[in-house]
């Protein structure tokens, strides 16, 4: 599993189980992807992970008003 396969899979995971619906957590991931591949660098050592869930949760808010409740 190379880098970027690995942050979409694991972004979409997080952000279901943050409640989010199927279809925007993928959007998300995608945004997420995006900001991996334009990012030159992690904002620290190996938070790269957390960098792109962050972008991802950011976008998924925008996309999902409301998050479903558990």
């Amino acid at each position: 599993m190379n880098p970027t396969d690995f942050i979409h899979r694991n972004v979409i995971n997080e952000l279901i189980k943050q409640g989010y619906e199927k279809a925007v957590a993928r959007q998300g991931a995608n945004y997420a992807i995006d900001h991996y591949r334009r990012c030159g660098s992690a904002s620290a050592k190996g938070k790269m992970f957390d960098d792109c869930l962050q972008v991802a949760k950011g976008w998924a808010s925008k996309l999902q008003s409301k998050k479903k409740s558990k």
